[in-house]
C-alpha cells in the first residue's frame, strides 16, 4: 500500500498544484454515489452516477452526498464545480494518505479522518480515509470503499429518530464524526481482547508466534494513535470554532465527542504500555525456560559426577586393586553408585531444587 502511494506521488512530482491524481489503493471498480434529501418531514434517498448541476439550489432541504469510491477525476471535479470546491481541497480528496485535519475556507469547513476497522483473518487495522465538507446547507462525505460506518446514521434518517431531520447539515456533520469515532471502540475491544489472550500465552507457553503477535498488536496500535492523535485537534476546533456553519447546540455535541477520543487516546496508550510489558515478559519467559532446562541438566551432571569417578577409578587397568579381586565387588559398586545418587536426590529436593 505504501508503495503504492510512493509511486503515485512520484507521478505528480512537477505537476501544478490541485492537479487531480488518485494516490492510494482503488477499492472500487465503479464510484457509487448517494444523494439524500431531508427536513423534518421527509427523507429522499436517490442513487445517482452524476450530480445535477443544480442540485444544490435545493430549498427546504438538507443535502447529503455521499461518495464510495475516490479514484474517479471526474467525478471529484464535477462535485468541485458544482459545489465551487478549491482545486487544493479535490487534490486532498483524492490523496488518500492525508492525515487528520480541518480547513475552514469560508463557505465551507474541509475535514479529514481515518475510518479504521480490526481484520479478524490477518489481525490487523484496516485504515481508510474518509474526507468531509460541511456547506450551509450539504454535507459531502467521501470514502474510500463501502464501509458500514455511516449505516447508522442513515438509519435513524431514514426512521427519524432523533435529532437529525430536525437540525441542520452541521448535526448531520457531527453524527458522522460521531459515528467514526464509535467505530474506534469497536477496535478498541478487539485489540484489548487479543491482548488478554496473548497474556495468558505469555504465562503458559510462550511460542515465537507469540512474539510476532505483540508485534503486530504494537503495529495496530501504532496505526490507531496516529488516527486519533490529530483527529483530537480537528473535533476540539470544531466545539471552540466561532464558524456561522455551526451552531452552539451543535457544539456542544462535539465537545462530547472531544471527550471520546481524549478516552480513545488513554485506552491506547495503556494498550502500548501493556505490549511494551508484554515484550519484557516474554524475554523473561524465555529466560526462565532456559535457566530450568540449565538447572535440570546441572543436576544431572551433579548426580553422575560420583558415579562416575567410582566407575573411572575402578576401570582403571592397575593390577593390585583388591577390590577387583572380591567376588562382590561389581554389586558393592553399583550399590555405593545408588547410594550416592539417591543421597543427591534427597539433599536437592530438601534445598528445593527439584
Amino acid at each position: 500500500m505504501y508503495r503504492l502511494e510512493l509511486t503515485k506521488r512520484a507521478v505528480k512530482v512537477g505537476l501544478p498544484p490541485g492537479t487531480l491524481i488518485h494516490v492510494g489503493e482503488k477499492k472500487l471498480a465503479e464510484p457509487e454515489i448517494w444523494l439524500i434529501l431531508y427536513n423534518e418531514t421527509t427523507v429522499e434517498e436517490i442513487k445517482v452516477s452524476k450530480i445535477e448541476n443544480d442540485l444544490k439550489l435545493e430549498e427546504g432541504r438538507n443535502i447529503w452526498v455521499h461518495v464510495a469510491g475516490v479514484h474517479d477525476s471526474q467525478i471529484i471535479s464535477q462535485i468541485g464545480e458544482i459545489f465551487k470546491l478549491h482545486p487544493l481541497i479535490l487534490e486532498d480528496i483524492m490523496n488518500t494518505g492525508q492525515r487528520p485535519k480541518i480547513e475552514e475556507m469560508g463557505e465551507y469547513i474541509f475535514l479529514v479522518l481515518r475510518y479504521l476497522d480490526y481484520d479478524e483473518v490477518t489481525k490487523e487495522i484496516i485504515s481508510e480515509q474518509i474526507a468531509l465538507l460541511l456547506g450551509p446547507n450539504y454535507v459531502i462525505s467521501f470514502e474510500e470503499s463501502l464501509t458500514p460506518v455511516f449505516h447508522p446514521v442513515k438509519e435513524r434518517l431514514r426512521q427519524g429518530k432523533g435529532r437529525l431531520r430536525y437540525s441542520g447539515p452541521d448535526y448531520l456533520a457531527y453524527a458522522l464524526i460521531d459515528a467514526i469515532v464509535d467505530r474506534y471502540f469497536i477496535v478498541l475491544e478487539k485489540l484489548g481482547e487479543r491482548i488478554e489472550i496473548i497474556e495468558e500465552e505469555l504465562v503458559e507457553r510462550p511460542e515465537k508466534e507469540t512474539l510476532n503477535e505483540i508485534h503486530r498488536l504494537k503495529n495496530a496500535t501504532l496505526n490507531l494513535r496516529r488516527s486519533v492523535w490529530p483527529l483530537r485537534e480537528v473535533i476540539s476546533w470544531l466545539g471552540r470554532t466561532g464558524s456561522p456553519l455551526i451552531k452552539e447546540v451543535t457544539a456542544v455535541f462535539l465537545r462530547d465527542v472531544y471527550d471520546h477520543t481524549v478516552q480513545v487516546i488513554d485506552t491506547t496508550e495503556t494498550f502500548r504500555d501493556i505490549l511494551s510489558g508484554m515484550l519484557d515478559i516474554y524475554l523473561s519467559s524465555l529466560s526462565h525456560r532456559m535457566n530450568e532446562v540449565i538447572k535440570v541438566l546441572t543436576i544431572i551432571a551433579t548426580i553422575f559426577i560420583p558415579i562416575t569417578f567410582i566407575a573411572g577409578v575402578y576401570g582403571m587397568n592397575f593390577e593390585y586393586m583388591p577390590e577387583l579381586k572380591w567376588r562382590w565387588g561389581y554389586f558393592g559398586s553399583l550399590f555405593i553408585m545408588l547410594i550416592c545418587a539417591l543421597s543427591m536426590i534427597y539433599y536437592f529436593r530438601r534445598k528445593k531444587w527439584l
